[in-house]
């Protein structure tokens, strides 16, 4: 599966955690004898959106540059700006480069440029943040054009190099969440 699979479920996951939200309405119900301050207090409390408030998750605070993740991801943006099967191949896991392969037999792609074509990476916009390192397994934030507000996504250690893999901790959580079976 490639990341802009991947996106595309984080950014529905998001949008239904924000459809699920509702504000309540606030009314001032004061109920002042003087005409001239009932008047003017009825809407005092009242939003301008019709009593609708709308709640944004905070932005994820940058914990850290990513010292460790931030070249492999560089050089995968460059390798998919040029186009360079050879490089991206040295980029992904094993275990990464066989579910893509499989993907690609199924459906009825030949290179592995064109399978990853859709997640629109290039070295405009290719960066990462906030590494957390257990091991030999990362996770990172990682941005590009296909996916500007970022995505975070696991890399491993294999052979002693880092590499970046087709799984994020938001899609194994969905997964987890979908697949639960019923008791």
């Amino acid at each position: 599966m490639n990341f802009s699979k991947l996106s595309i479920i984080a950014s529905i996951l998001f949008i239904s955690i924000l459809t699920g939200c509702t504000g309540s309405s606030n009314t001032n119900t004061n109920t002042t004898t003087n005409a001239v301050n009932s008047n003017a207090n009825v809407n005092a409390n009242k939003p301008a959106n019709g009593g609708l408030t709308t709640s944004t998750p905070p932005k994820e605070e940058t914990i850290n540059q990513a010292d460790t993740i931030t070249p492999v991801y560089k050089a995968y943006c460059a390798a998919m700006e040029k186009k360079d099967e050879a490089a991206i191949r040295k980029i992904y896991s094993q275990d990464t480069l066989k579910s893509f392969e499989a993907d690609m037999k199924a459906d009825g792609i030949k290179t592995l440029v064109e399978f990853l074509s859709t997640d629109k990476v290039t070295t405009k916009l290719c960066e990462v943040r906030n590494e957390q390192i257990q091991g030999d397994t990362a996770i990172a934030e990682i941005r590009a054009e296909g996916y500007p507000n970022g995505i975070k996504v696991k890399f491993i250690r294999e052979n002693g190099e880092w590499k970046m893999t087709n799984q994020s901790p938001a899609f194994d959580d969905v997964k987890k969440t979908g697949t639960n079976p019923a008791k």
